[in-house]
């Protein structure tokens, strides 16, 4: 079951991940001297075309509204599992409840945003790759708007310095885009 956000915890970790045993209220959690916390980024591929589903973050949402990234990103409750954890915002966000062939392609990813209204990302964050078939049913309050496009668009959006895309999707890309299954789309 989903939590609100109002009661959603990040998990605060070391430099390597490791879970310091502290944990901190979501919204609360983010701010311009943000603490490293757990996360995850997930990006959702279709089989039968090779297509990569990218969301637009709702325009609500108070931590990067409207920007374009990739399919689901999240935080692990207390004592989730990653893969779980991945799961169940897939279900919440995308109303994919199935993902199939999912496995962490980048374990030991970790990024600092520049501040971003007000907000710095500061996250330990594993990047999962899976696969579905089926369409996204989105949650409104989640995800504005999504797409399924060719890796290469995804790579050329990425470069457009005046796309409204994430930080952490134009980091993440440059350690993909040479790693299966990436590397063969």
């Amino acid at each position: 079951m989903e939590t609100s956000t109002e009661t959603e915890r990040v998990v605060f970790v070391t430099e390597d991940g490791v879970p310091t045993g502290e944990t901190g209220p979501k919204l609360a959690s983010h701010h311009a001297e943000t603490r490293l916390h757990l996360a995850f980024s997930c990006y959702v591929l279709r089989h039968s075309d090779q297509a990569l589903l990218i969301t637009q973050r709702a325009g609500h949402k108070k931590v990067w509204p409207d920007v374009w990234t990739n399919s689901v990103c999240g935080h692990p409750a207390p004592d989730e599992a990653l893969e779980d954890a991945v799961r169940r915002r897939a279900t919440y966000e995308l109303g994919l409840p199935v993902l199939t062939d999912l496995s962490c392609v980048l374990p030991k990813y970790r990024y600092r945003t520049p501040p971003y209204q007000g907000i710095v990302e500061n996250e330990f964050c594993p990047v999962f790759v899976a696969w579905s078939e089926r369409e996204p049913e989105p949650n409104p309050e989640e995800v504005g708007d999504w797409r399924w496009i060719p890796w290469s668009d995804y790579g050329q959006l990425l470069e457009n310095s005046e796309a409204n895309v994430s930080y952490w999707a134009r980091d993440q890309f440059a350690q993909l885009r040479d790693r299966k299954p990436f590397s063969r789309l």
